[in-house]
């Protein structure tokens, strides 16, 4: 009898428990707690892939405009201490229909993986005379923004792309994306 008598108590304990803690949230009904540690999440995150921007960007490195509308906007290039260049940006569809970036994936069969992407970007070093092409994973994908399919028109999404580094001292450089003009960018020290 002793575990029946205990039973229903052990049972309300653990209840009351388990609303305690769900109650430990902090911030209740305050939907701007989560935004902060989004933003501040380390390089390398698990939103890495993402690389939605937080807000605006202040900067603009280079536009590129393309055919039926299509627009990118370059606004960081930032060489890490990983050995690495990340160049950040945005695509909008000033056209009147949906757009996918199946011509920016590249012809390298490896990449093929990434579907509509920015794979096929390139970093050209004039002066080293030198191609910079987009960093991959161990399973052929590419380090960079993917799923670029059915952007509507007036829609902007965000990219990026991580290219080898160029020696210590390269920064000006081409950003070159298939079907679109170059742009020439500035590489900050990060």
């Amino acid at each position: 009898m002793r575990i029946q008598k205990h039973g229903p108590t052990a049972f309300v304990v653990a209840v009351v428990l388990a609303a305690a803690l769900t109650g430990c949230g902090g911030g209740g009904d305050d939907k701007t707690a989560a935004t902060p540690s989004a933003k501040t999440s380390a390089p390398g995150g698990p939103d890495k892939a993402s690389a939605a921007p937080s807000e605006e960007p202040s900067q603009v490195l280079a536009q590129m405009k393309g055919e039926e509308g299509i627009a990118v906007t370059l606004n960081e290039a930032t060489r890490d201490a990983g050995g690495f260049v990340t160049v950040k940006g945005s695509l909008t569809n000033n056209g009147d229909s949906a757009f996918s970036a199946t011509f920016w994936t590249g012809p390298e069969k490896e990449v093929q993986r990434s579907g509509p992407s920015v794979a096929g970007a390139v970093l050209v070093d004039a002066v080293g005379k030198k191609r910079y092409y987009v960093l991959r994973d161990t399973e052929g994908k590419c380090l960079c923004t993917m799923g670029l399919t059915l952007i509507k028109p007036g829609e902007t999404r965000p990219l990026f792309a991580q290219f080898p580094a160029p020696p210590e001292g390269t920064t000006e450089m081409e950003f070159q994306l298939p079907t679109m003009p170059p742009a020439k960018i500035t590489i900050a020290e990060g």
